[in-house]
């Protein structure tokens, strides 16, 4: 992995173990938007983390009009409506054997990570970095009632219809208590992670539980393609965990790991590729992760799509959801 002239400080630790090293460093580039504005990232050695050397200033520059998760998804209506309820109340945990059809065809891996936990449709939940409220207005379509998303970088509070509200606020801000706390690809966005989950953890009622999906360099996409790891996306990914990080994270905020999961997809293939090439996501007409038109067949896309399923299978895909519980 090429370092291309990336330093490491005097006196840096480790903003999540506290080491004082050694680190390997990487010099990575913004590449979602094609700025190519160099950042430095230190990876401990003593617990596999992956964090940006200084955050920038100005991190939200780096969240403007165009960035994809403040993009609203258009409702369907009719029969498309009644389809995309049916799925969503399966990945939610309910019985509809017409959703478990649907949920095959159209995944939705934020939702689908919260099969496993068996919510009651009264439960209390929080998502943390949520954007422009998609997946909690895919909680809403199931029958969820009692939902609240925060984000700091929404250009200002969201009234999403029925009672549902997105707040531009930090997760700090958070009172409870809420049955579930869900950071969906948003953990790695904060500068402070101690901070981040012990607001969780304290508004979270005894046993409440935490969902937690994030990249990891815990995986074949880091060791392969490193600084042109779609994934990494500087400077948005402040932290990219390892396994055995995001663990102690967790552990000395006060939850139990209950388990680790994968959910990667073909995106690790397929942007990374993109940015070998300097092919930025986010181009002129385009609002959403999607490859490039003409750089991969229908064949290499089916492949990556395979690969990835694989990787998981193998514990070595890209991201992963860390389900964790406030300790007793």
């Amino acid at each position: 992995m090429s370092t291309d002239a990336a330093s490491i400080p005097s006196g840096f630790r480790c903003r999540v173990c506290g080491s004082a090293g050694p680190f390997e460093a990487h010099r990575a580039h913004e590449r979602m938007f094609a700025l190519a504005e160099p950042f430095d990232y230190l990876l401990c050695e003593a617990c596999g983390c992956l964090q940006i050397v200084a955050v920038p200033a100005d991190l939200a520059r780096f969240y403007g009009p165009g960035y994809y998760s403040f993009s609203g998804r258009a409702a369907a209506g009719g029969v498309g409506a009644a389809l995309v309820r049916a799925r969503n109340r399966y990945l939610s945990g309910q019985a509809d054997p017409l959703g478990w059809l649907l949920a095959k065809r159209r995944p939705f891996l934020a939702l689908a990570s919260l099969r496993p936990l068996r919510l009651r449709r009264d439960a209390r939940i929080v998502d943390v970095g949520c954007g422009g409220g998609e997946l909690l207005l895919a909680l809403q379509s199931a029958g969820f009632t009692r939902l609240l998303g925060v984000d700091p970088f929404v250009p200002d509070d969201l009234d999403l219809g029925g009672g549902l509200q997105v707040k531009r606020a930090e997760v700090q801000t958070l009172a409870g208590p809420f049955d579930l706390v869900m950071f969906h690809h948003s953990l790695e966005h904060i500068g402070d992670q101690h901070t981040a989950l012990r607001a969780a953890q304290r508004a979270l009622v005894p046993g409440g539980r935490c969902v937690v999906r994030i990249p990891t360099v815990s995986s074949w996409a880091w060791r392969h393609y490193g600084v042109d790891w779609c994934a990494l996306d500087a400077p948005r990914h402040l932290y990219l965990h390892s396994t055995a990080s995001i663990r102690l994270l967790a552990e000395r905020c006060g939850f139990d790991v209950k388990g680790i999961a994968y959910d990667s997809t073909s995106f690790q293939f397929w942007g990374s590729e993109q940015y070998q090439r300097r092919i930025a996501l986010m181009r002129p007409g385009c609002n959403d992760i999607v490859p490039a038109p003409g750089v991969f067949s229908d064949t290499e896309l089916r492949d990556y799509a395979r690969r990835a399923e694989q990787l998981n299978r193998e514990r070595d895909g890209d991201q992963i959801v860390v389900t964790l519980q406030r300790a007793a």
